[in-house]
Parts: structure tokens; sequence; C-alpha cells
């Protein structure tokens, strides 16, 4: 279960104040699929990084009773001079992963090739969420949050994305973004939607989508 009581966050940029969520209470139930929609600029991504941990509240609190996975294709959690495998390690330890399984997975499921074993700065934004992707779904989350990473590399990449999504769901939580409606649709069951700050959930994912394709012909 993950929890959030009265969790507001703001950014402070020179002086300006920018409030992206305010006062949010909810609960999402362990072994649920969420498909989370709003518009650009809404807020959905800094939320998925609030459920993760990655980034705190400005304000309310937030309880998480399951292990929750980063945003996948969120980039900075890796060290840019690193190379993916050495970031792929360094992870492995942290969770305490058997290193080698661990690098083969992601070797094998990320697709990088020599790119592997070169430095995080060298690698195009695709090749990055390949990377996070592969070292997500390496370590055994009960929660996974997945922020429009299934378009990342070729065909065969994107069967293999799905085909790893639809298992975590069938066995765990899944949140995720995107902008498509056809891919909230294959992944999720329930929906919400983000709008000014304020985030409303609805028992099906085609509901929400329709309130957040009425708000944006609004």
């Amino acid at each position: 279960m993950i929890s959030f009581e009265n969790v507001s966050k703001s950014y402070h940029i020179r002086k300006f104040r920018k409030d992206v969520l305010n006062d949010l209470s909810f609960v999402i139930p362990t072994g649920c699929s969420i498909g989370i929609c709003g518009a650009n600029g809404a807020g959905k991504s800094t939320l998925m990084r609030l459920i993760s941990g990655v980034e705190a509240p400005t304000a309310g609190r937030i309880v998480r009773t399951v292990s929750c996975s980063w945003p996948i294709g969120y980039s900075s959690c890796f060290q840019s001079s690193l190379t993916g495998a050495d970031n792929a390690r360094f992870i492995a330890r942290i969770y305490s992963k058997d290193i080698k399984h661990l690098l083969d997975y992601v070797e094998d499921f990320a697709q990088l090739g020599e790119y592997f074993h070169q430095p995080i700065y060298s690698y195009s934004a695709g090749m990055m969420a390949r990377l996070a992707f592969g070292i997500s779904l390496a370590v055994d989350f009960d929660c996974y949050l997945v922020d429009e990473v299934t378009a990342a590399g070729d065909d065969r990449f994107r069967q293999r994305c799905e085909e790893a999504l639809h298992h975590r769901r069938s066995a765990g939580t899944l949140v995720m973004i995107s902008h498509d409606p056809h891919t909230l649709r294959s992944y999720c069951e329930r929906g919400a939607v983000l709008n000014k700050g304020e985030l409303v959930f609805y028992e099906s994912i085609e509901e929400a989508i329709e309130v957040h394709l009425h708000n944006q012909a609004s």
C-alpha cells in the first residue's frame, strides 16, 4: 500500500514559486494497476518521483508498505561519468543482488551492445531509458512505476517491455503515466486524472481517459 496524507509539492525558482500538487490524500492498494492521465506540465512525473521516494514532499506525509521502483525512464538515478555496467553494479550492491546475475540480465534486456560499457553521458535518451528499464526489472520490486518508456527501442525491445510489464502487473502493483490511451488501456484497470494540482481517481481507466480528453478539449 502507498498512502499520501495531505501531500503538497512546490518548487522555488528565482523568487518564483510554482505549486505543482495541492493537499493530495489517497491510497494506492497493493495489487492494482493504475494509469495516470494529465496534460504536459500537470505534475505527473513529479507525482511519480514522490511515490518512489526520489523526491520528498513540501508538506504532508507519504507512507509506503511496499518496495517501489524508481520511475522507469528516470535517468537521474545514474552517475553519468560511470558506465552503464558500473551503474548496474552499484545498484546491485544497494539492493543486495547477485552482481553477475544482474549484469547479465540488464545487458541482455537493454540491448545496449558495446555502450553498456561506455559512460552514461554518451547515451541517447532512449538508451538511458532502456538501461533504467532493464535495471528496474532486474530488481524485484512490489510496485513498478512506469513513465512513458515503452516506446524506447525497436519492435523487439518494445515487445519484451510489454511482456515484462504484463508479468509484473499480474504479480504486483503498477502505476503508469502515458499520453497514449491505447497503452494505458493495455496495462491499467483503474485510472486517475491529475489536473490543476488535484488528483481524482476513477474506477476504470476508460473513464479517466474520457475525463482527461474532455479537459484537454475545454
